[in-house]
């Protein structure tokens, strides 16, 4: 599986981005959005399951992100809405080969894009 994020930018804080994730290969049960600030933990976003659909979303952006796929073009997509400077860090997006337990795990991630960078101004 190869990934291939992409969308993010600098932005004004309230403002929005969209990040997508074109995946190549075969997708298994899911993929999630992580984000790394500078000197911080890297940080589960969001995930959607590949079948069915279902979303996953941190406390930290309920309500403000929202992840969707299309399975035509095998892509994922993170909409981020009301932008906050907290927001600011590198988007990477994962591949989950099955479900462990948990979706908001990265080591249960195989395979991670290469990270798109975002970044919200005040």
């Amino acid at each position: 599986v190869q990934l291939q994020a992409s969308g993010g930018g600098l932005v004004q804080a309230g403002g929005s981005l969209r990040l997508s994730c074109v995946a190549s290969g075969r997708t298994v049960n899911a993929i999630g959005w992580f984000r790394q600030a500078p000197e911080k933990e890297r940080e589960f976003v969001a995930a959607i399951k590949w079948s069915g659909g279902s979303t996953y979303i941190a406390d930290s952006v309920k309500g403000r992100f929202t992840i969707s796929r299309d399975y035509a073009k095998n892509t994922m997509y993170l909409q981020m809405n009301s932008l906050k400077p907290e927001d600011t860090a590198v988007y990477y997006c994962a591949h989950q080969p099955y479900y462990s337990g948990t979706y908001y795990s990265a080591p249960s991630y195989d395979y991670w894009g290469q990270g798109t960078q975002v970044t919200v101004s005040s």
